[in-house]
């Protein structure tokens, strides 16, 4: 059995607007182990997002437990928090939340500098992450002088840079054009291969089957939760 990453246990989350209380999650159930590679799918307002901030731990749950590498987070303080999301979890985001005034290289040292982590081995670690996402000839350009694609690349190195093995992934290919998204979801399933653990929210059919498995949302709750056929079997599957 894979060592489990990420567990939500009956987990409610409850937005107080005033006068209206909204319910954002109902209930959730779900692990996800080491080796996962999961799509969250739905409508808006379905609580695909929600999920993914207290997976990030961003939020806490109303009620209900989370279980991060069997750490319950409603127990920890904030810097505790800080401390968990910059060592246990990588973020990658639709619009890529890159430093304009930064070059790739710096971008990428960010979170490694927040670690106290520095100097020429920090560097060497750094370019051998851009270089393994394809952009070893980039490393002083800022994000201006880069397509969507790269800096979507850059945003997965900087995820990469303090080896975190929870991935979360928000749209990743929302900004980008077919094939763009092609090259990032190969990415993504390489760094899967090399046994990163990855939760991304889309709304494209075509990311989510590029998953191993598929968590389908309405109205704060789990609908399906289903594995994706194998690459050989899905042309018979999809009829």
């Amino acid at each position: 059995m894979a060592r489990e990453v990420a567990k939500l246990e009956d987990v409610h989350k409850v937005y107080d607007l005033g006068d209206v209380k909204v319910s954002a999650l109902r209930g959730i159930d779900l692990t996800f182990c080491a080796g996962d590679y999961v799509a969250i799918m739905g409508a808006s307002g379905s609580g695909k997002s929600t999920m993914l901030n207290l997976l990030g731990c961003l939020d806490r749950p109303t009620s209900g437990r989370y279980l991060l590498d069997g750490q319950d987070v409603a127990q920890l303080d904030d810097n505790e928090l800080s401390e968990i999301r910059s060592r246990a979890i990588g973020f990658i985001f639709q619009s890529y939340n890159l430093i304009p005034q930064l070059t790739v290289v710096e971008n990428i040292e960010v979170p490694l500098y927040y670690q106290g982590r520095v100097g020429a081995e920090t560097r060497e670690h750094v370019v051998e992450l851009i270089e393994m996402v394809g952009l070893g000839h980039r490393l002083d350009h800022r994000p201006f002088q880069l397509s969507g694609g790269q800096q979507q690349r850059v945003g997965i190195a900087r995820a990469l840079a303090c080896d975190p093995a929870f991935i979360l992934a928000d749209e990743p290919t929302g900004n980008l054009d077919s094939a763009t998204s092609e090259e990032i979801m190969e990415l993504l399933a390489r760094l899967n291969q090399m046994g990163k653990t990855i939760v991304l929210v889309t709304h494209e059919d075509e990311v989510a089957f590029r998953a191993k498995r598929i968590v389908r949302m309405r109205d704060g709750q789990v609908m399906d939760d289903v594995m994706v056929p194998e690459p050989e079997t899905k042309s018979a599957f999809d009829g």
